[in-house]
């Protein structure tokens, strides 16, 4: 779908299709199967911040939101539950020698062996900055009032932009990993990434990087209120 930089490695049309093919069939589970996943996780190993081994410039960029804080409940408005824009994002401490900034936003505690890929942007300008809620919402190949240089890479469902989080109801509370990177070198960015392809864009680019994580969870309906709250915590999640 885009043209990779340099070492760069597109995940071929099979491996495509069966990510879409995954995601699309964890969209309106029933309880049961969210209970039954409910130990079935990608993991925060697996993001993108956690492989990436940047030593000190690991966590150096502060990245925010006004609409939730770090590890608080995302508003359901940003949800399939709701209108399903992407949320307002900020950052800052990026460093001086950076070129661009990339954004890669990922789900934690899908219950798929990789993160599923909710957004992702590359060729946001240098420096700190910030995305306006709904600028990721997609349609286009650039994110909303973005400079030129920027794009908008292909979520796990192969859409240019903004995947509303929608986890298994029962399934626990999910975290989706707000990640920014800062990127040196001038290399020709991917015109339009998957996972695979920004990930070794960022080993091979990344200088710095920042995590915001917010949660989301649907409750099983087949249990009381109650119950859900005291069952709320997956076994073995952890904050980040």
């Amino acid at each position: 779908m885009g043209r990779g930089g340099q070492g760069t490695r597109l995940p071929d049309k099979a491996d495509a299709h069966t990510a879409c093919r995954v995601g699309r069939m964890l969209e309106n589970l029933p309880d049961f199967v969210g209970h039954a996943l409910r130990d079935q996780r990608a993991g925060l190993d697996q993001i993108a911040f956690r492989r990436l081994p940047l030593r000190g410039g690991q966590g150096a960029i502060a990245v925010a939101s006004l609409a939730f804080v770090d590890h608080g409940p995302l508003p359901a408005t940003y949800t399939a539950d709701g209108e399903g824009r992407s949320p307002p994002i900020h950052w800052s401490g990026v460093p001086a020698a950076a070129t661009s900034v990339a954004l890669v936003v990922e789900d934690a505690d899908s219950p798929t062996p990789h993160p599923l890929v909710h957004a992702i942007a590359v060729g946001l300008p240098r420096g700190d900055g910030s995305l306006p809620a709904g600028a990721l919402d997609g349609g286009d190949a650039a994110p909303a009032d973005a400079p030129d240089d920027a794009r908008l890479g292909r979520n796990s469902y192969l859409q240019h932009g903004w995947l509303p989080p929608d986890p298994p109801p029962g399934h626990g509370p999910h975290r989706y990993a707000f990640q920014v990177f800062a990127l040196a070198g001038d290399a020709p960015l991917p015109d339009s990434p998957g996972r695979d392809a920004v990930l070794a864009l960022l080993e091979a680019r990344a200088i710095a990087s920042g995590l915001l994580i917010g949660t989301y969870e649907r409750h099983d309906t087949s249990v009381s209120a109650s119950e859900a709250a005291s069952d709320s915590v997956p076994a073995g999640a952890a904050p980040a």
